[in-house]
């Protein structure tokens, strides 16, 4: 082997020592962040509501056929609890037309309220979202063409922490009531959605800072 050629080789394994140095303490300390945001958003509880707000948001989710899938209907429900105990004034449903779906989810959540005795008068619905933060978005919209000011996000507890995040960052005056009835309650199902949770919640703080207001 020519002193050249050793002398390169060296000079490789010196760059991948200092590559590595680098990278491994960036990826212990990105492992340990996406950890603290998985646990936070495991653990994170609203709280029982007790103040009064203008509306309740309630977040899109499936529909089957025209017919809310069972996630849609406990967040329903827990809307109109809330609404029955004067804590929100009117409920906003949130959600466009899924694919398979009769409906828009916000049109079937509408007409599941309105059979269960809810007024359609303190009903609104928007109809073009699709993903958690366009519900927030279009339903703020709404609010404030209805002279809504101050707003409880309804949904399923693993999924608040995130939809919390996305309506600061939409200057919303918003608390979040979490769906007592979820239907994510075993193992089985809860550590999947929790799972999916932490990759849409990592994946919206980290692109947040490249996108559009």
């Amino acid at each position: 082997m020519t002193g050249a050629k050793a002398a390169e080789m060296a000079s490789r394994r010196i760059r991948r020592r200092w590559v590595v140095r680098i990278l491994f303490p960036v990826m212990i300390l990105a492992a340990g962040w996406v950890g603290a945001q998985a646990w936070m958003i495991w653990t994170y509880d609203p709280g029982h509501k007790t103040a009064p707000s203008d509306a309740a948001i309630v977040l899109g989710a499936a529909v089957w056929g025209s017919e809310p899938s069972p996630v849609l209907r406990e967040r329903i429900h827990h809307a109109v609890d809330l609404y029955r105990q004067r804590l929100v004034r009117k409920i906003i449903f949130t959600g466009g037309k899924g694919k398979g779906a009769g409906m828009a989810e916000s049109e079937a959540a509408e007409r599941y309220a309105v059979a269960i005795g809810v007024p359609k008068s303190d009903l609104l619905t928007e109809s073009k979202s699709v993903i958690t933060e366009e519900n927030l978005r279009f339903a703020l919209e709404l609010g404030k063409t209805r002279g809504l000011r101050s707003y409880t996000i309804v949904s399923d507890p693993l999924h608040l922490k995130r939809s919390m995040r996305m309506a600061a960052d939409l200057g919303m005056e918003a608390d979040a009531s979490a769906a007592s009835t979820t239907v994510y309650r075993s193992w089985r199902t809860k550590v999947p959605f929790w799972l999916r949770e932490v990759f849409f919640h990592v994946g919206y703080v980290i692109t947040k800072p490249f996108r559009g207001p």
